[in-house]
């Protein structure tokens, strides 16, 4: 018996990269501007800030992406009415002709994309020596304790994202032409939206101690079916979810500055001040003050 080989086709491949950032900027930040005859794209994290793309200027909330097309001149601004962000940015190289569908694009991510994205992120941390907030520093340089072909893992989560997000595009088009979805994609979505509901009670939440019982009395759903929905959208359990999200909310206030360490903890529902320090050095590698004093530097840069 004779075998066909099918040789797969590929649309969109990045085969270099040129920078990988991950920045926690305070208020008062500004980066004055650059131009490059590359692809990049900013994600907010966290927070909220303002971005100038040739003459057109956006205020980004927290899960939106913008696309700088090659040859775009763009700046960062960090203002007083501006939530401290963290900014996730890379820039790539792809001659393929559908990336013109990312020209001026700027959109709202949904669960589905923040997660690869989430992926994107971790593999690169995993890939390349820090550090990962310095703007001046452009140069990758790979780990040598990097995990088993991380930055093919890198690249891939990449490409499946750029390929998401035009799919989204095709599908906001279909949408506005009625055309009816299948009932896989109607559970999906359902699920999405269960999942967003449960982050968005933990972001109203974020001064008490919830428990499990208490999110699915709040959710009206059974343990078990919490956990699986949430861990499928979100990729962790709720409980450790919450947590990051307290943690992040530490470190957007620290840099807001109208809080000292004390208030920070009983704000985000901490009993004292030594269990906040303990989970926040966990979780970031350092004491509060230690970040305290970054982010005050960082605003020089």
């Amino acid at each position: 018996m004779e075998f066909t080989r099918h040789t797969l086709e590929e649309i969109l491949a990045v085969r270099k990269l040129i920078s990988f950032h991950y920045f926690e900027f305070a208020k008062g930040y500004m980066f004055e501007g650059e131009q490059h005859d590359f692809w990049e794209l900013l994600y907010v994290d966290k927070g909220s800030v303002e971005i100038k793309a040739d003459d057109r200027t956006h205020q980004l909330e927290q899960g939106m992406i913008i696309f700088h097309k090659p040859g775009e001149f763009h700046t960062i601004n960090v203002s007083q009415q501006h939530k401290p962000p963290n900014l996730f940015v890379l820039s790539f190289e792809c001659t393929a002709p559908c990336m013109a569908r990312f020209e001026n694009l700027t959109m709202q991510l949904g669960t589905r994309e923040r997660n690869l994205l989430s992926l994107l992120l971790q593999e690169g941390f995993h890939s390349f020596e820090p550090p990962y907030d310095n703007s001046h520093i452009h140069e990758l340089i790979s780990r040598e304790d990097a995990p088993f072909a991380s930055e093919q893992a890198m690249r891939n989560y990449l490409e499946t994202l750029l390929i998401q997000l035009i799919r989204l595009q095709d599908d906001a088009d279909r949408d506005r032409q009625t055309v009816r979805k299948p009932a896989s994609f109607q559970t999906e979505k359902a699920e999405q939206q269960m999942a967003e509901r449960i982050i968005s009670f933990m972001r109203e939440n974020l001064s008490e101690q919830l428990t499990l019982d208490r999110l699915c009395q709040e959710l009206h759903l059974g343990k078990s079916r919490l956990k699986e929905i949430f861990h499928a959208q979100a990729s962790v359990g709720p409980m450790e979810y919450f947590k990051q999200l307290k943690i992040e909310e530490a470190k957007t206030l620290i840099r807001e500055q109208q809080y000292n360490m004390t208030e920070i903890a009983v704000r985000l529902g901490y009993s004292s001040i030594h269990y906040f320090s303990r989970d926040f050095k966990k979780a970031t590698g350092m004491p509060p003050s230690d970040y305290a004093r970054s982010a005050k530097a960082r605003v020089k840069i």
